[in-house]
């Protein structure tokens, strides 16, 4: 007899909540909420809350309720999972669901049991939290089991991580709190300082999403984008190339290519070979960023690549651990 308890996988990150149930991704939203002020109330979420950014009036706030990976408004963010929960289950009257959420490697005791309490405040019957990378490393299918090297690099919107993992366990790993949102503020920054134009996030993104690139290009694009004119304020386009966004991302870039070598510089020899063998897989939606693959093998000497399924992989492995409970207890908590 089949179970009548949901098992769900979720990646509750700083820009997109992913929801997986068995191989099936049932949501892929914005991490956004917008709420009233004066109730402290939900009254949008998703992408239609993030389309409200610069948009509302003083009442209205839109949110993102984490930050670089841990929970900074716990009851917004315990409100938007108890709501998304309920949209996927239904009334959990009678059964309610188990849930394993993902967290950042390396993060305090502190910030995973704000997330735990917020799996629990959602009506979940059971909460286990996985690391990141760890979940990362079974959504792409890595033989993680064996007592050999994998690497996984896990680029996020408020996270970076990188790990090495054998015998189903995390042997070394790394944590930055910057990710995609700081290359979008970092692209704002170079933009105002060399043609005095001041662009919104959203239009930062963009400009990342459509012609960015971690290395140069031989099919370089262009982009015109409205921004406000840093010294008169008003309107005012400027055509971006994507020179311009290699350029204003190489500090970030840089600091992912540090975070892997304090990683690797402690990791045991035997691993690291494997590692040079097998190469290293590029996890999350940082690495949509064009040429980030060949800038890391360059900058490494491993090769690195890109995953089938770079944004749902980390929530995919979270719920194919729900399945695996006994090869990972040393590896999950709950």
């Amino acid at each position: 007899m089949a179970s009548l308890t949901r098992e769900l996988g979720i990646d509750l990150g700083t820009s997109n909540t992913v929801i997986v149930e068995g191989a099936e991704v049932l949501l892929h939203e914005p991490s956004t909420v917008a709420i009233l002020v004066d109730e402290w109330k939900m009254i949008e979420w998703g992408q239609a809350a993030k389309d409200m950014f610069g948009r509302v009036p003083e009442d209205i706030e839109v949110v993102n309720p984490v930050q670089h990976g841990v929970i900074a408004e716990y009851e917004i963010t315990e409100n938007l999972l108890r709501y998304l929960v309920q949209r996927i289950c239904g009334p959990m009257v009678l059964f309610r669901p188990r849930l394993m959420l993902t967290v950042p490697c390396n993060i305090t005791s502190v910030e995973s049991r704000a997330v735990h309490e917020a799996g629990i405040g959602a009506g979940s019957r059971e909460v286990y939290l996985i690391q990141q990378p760890l979940a990362a490393a079974l959504g792409i299918d890595l033989p993680i089991a064996p007592p050999s090297g994998n690497m996984v690099i896990c680029l996020g919107g408020g996270t970076n991580q990188a790990a090495v993992l054998a015998m189903n366990a995390i042997i070394s790993s790394e944590l930055e709190r910057t990710g995609g949102q700081q290359m979008d503020e970092d692209i704002i920054n170079y933009i105002r300082k060399n043609y005095g134009v001041i662009l919104s996030k959203a239009s930062a993104e963009l400009v990342k999403m459509r012609i960015g690139a971690a290395v140069k290009e031989e099919d370089a694009l262009t982009l015109e984008i409205q921004g406000q004119d840093q010294v008169s304020g008003l309107p005012r386009s400027v055509t971006i190339k994507t020179e311009d966004i290699v350029d204003a991302l190489q500090d970030a870039l840089q600091d992912i290519v540090d975070m892997v070598k304090r990683v690797l510089e402690k990791t045991p020899p035997e691993l690291v070979s494997d590692i040079m063998d097998r190469g290293v897989a590029l996890c999350g939606g940082g690495t949509l960023l064009r040429g980030i693959d060949r800038f890391l093998t360059r900058k490494l000497g491993i090769p690195a690549y890109l995953v089938d399924n770079p944004t749902t992989c980390t929530a995919e492995g979270a719920a194919r651990a729900l399945t695996m409970l006994d090869d990972l207890k040393r590896s999950i908590n709950r």
